[in-house]
């Protein structure tokens, strides 16, 4: 079936939509039909600069518009909840940018308002989408005490060309029961005088910004909450720096996690099973001209080095051609989590079974949960449990 393109309009004209805009106008059965600042000169800039038809002063005149279906809401953290409450009432289906809100409860109650509304809700966490975390979801499929394996395309690394297989050739492996996670996200300085990320009163700091990344790995990886936490920051004035943190969950999982404006950009984890681990070292976004790569590390040492299986046998150079061949175009994440909501938007749930995005809430209500729990051990200093 044939279904008209998804008309979203963009609330928020601020660095962080200039990609997004981009990924939402290339995306299959996605346009951008407006774009709304507090400032009309700004709302025509923005719109001028993307080719966007529509300007628009005010959010509020935004979500009243019958050429919009759908908002992006770019917005600073302390507003997206209010925002999205808002596009809700209005009948707008919400992609709303990371982190979710300020808190757990508010994340509720706009998942709340959404199913309420019966629109649909997705967090803009662009990484649970890429082809690559449909391998580690599989992977993780082999923690179970039966003895089972998981198969995944391999690709010769040069740094154990020695121990790697041929190119394609599936590995079987098995991680385990899981025994302890790890998730560091970091960026050097990385932002401009002005930028929300530097006000606590606009959901700043790297606890919300880059711990949403650690905190939903080490969630994605175990499917639960922790039962506690024990958190510890550097701060900059009004925000946090730095955040070091340890958790530990039932059947003895533990945990740690890093975040920081201050330390050099990593963007890695390591899942560790009692049979095998696997690392990676830039799920959030794949390094620039570099394969969507990862490792496994089996107990044996014996080392596999993994990219999706549409990354197999091309060459290294991200979408030139092979060979006689035609362009190779990866995985581009945001595209994918665009094309997701679309399709919820068009097809809703399938007939007899769960909603495909009750998955993605949950996993967004865990992620904020554990933020929570981090943010009030930091401030009393001592293990906060989430029992």
């Amino acid at each position: 079936m044939t279904h008209s393109p998804v008309r979203f309009g963009v609330l928020g004209t601020g660095r962080i939509t200039r990609r997004l805009i981009a990924d939402l106008q290339s995306t299959p059965g996605a346009s951008v039909s407006a774009i709304a600042s507090r400032s009309g000169d700004r709302a025509k800039w923005s719109a001028d600069s993307h080719g966007i038809a529509a300007a628009v002063e005010g959010y509020a005149e935004l979500l009243a518009r019958d050429d919009v279906d759908a908002v992006y809401i770019a917005l600073p953290p302390s507003l997206h909840h209010e925002w999205t409450l808002a596009a809700c009432q209005a009948g707008k289906h919400v992609l709303c940018e990371k982190p979710v809100a300020l808190s757990a409860a508010q994340v509720s109650e706009m998942i709340a308002a959404a199913n309420g509304a019966d629109v649909r809700f997705l967090d803009a966490t662009a990484w649970l989408h890429h082809e690559r975390t449909d391998q580690f979801r599989q992977w993780l499929t082999t923690t179970g005490p039966q003895e089972d394996s998981a198969k995944a395309a391999a690709k010769k690394d040069e740094l154990f060309d020695d121990e790697s297989e041929s190119d394609g050739e599936a590995i079987p492996f098995r991680l385990g029961p899981l025994r302890h996670l790890s998730a560091s996200v970091s960026f050097p300085n990385p932002f401009l005088d002005g930028d929300h990320r530097l006000h606590a009163s606009l959901g700043g700091g790297a606890l919300l910004d880059l711990g949403w990344y650690s905190a939903g790995l080490i969630r994605f990886a175990s499917g639960v909450l922790p039962k506690e936490v024990y958190a510890q920051a550097v701060m900059r004035g009004e925000i946090v720096a730095r955040v070091s943190a340890t958790m530990i969950f039932d059947d003895e999982l533990t945990a740690t996690l890093s975040c920081g404006f201050d330390t050099s950009t990593r963007k890695w984890f390591e899942i560790a099973g009692t049979d095998a681990s696997i690392v990676c070292d830039d799920f959030t976004r794949p390094w620039a001209e570099k394969p969507a790569r990862s490792w496994v590390h089996e107990a044996s040492g014996k080392v596999h080095s993994f990219v999706p299986p549409s990354e197999v046998n091309v060459p290294a150079e991200p979408n030139s051609a092979p060979e006689g061949g035609v362009p190779v175009h990866r995985c581009l994440q945001e595209r994918v989590m665009i094309g997701t909501l679309i399709r919820w938007i068009c097809e809703g749930a399938p007939s007899g079974q769960p909603a495909p995005w009750n998955a993605f809430h949950e996993q967004a209500l865990h992620t904020q949960t554990m933020l929570d729990a981090l943010d009030e051990s930091i401030r009393c200093k001592q293990p906060v449990s989430l029992g």
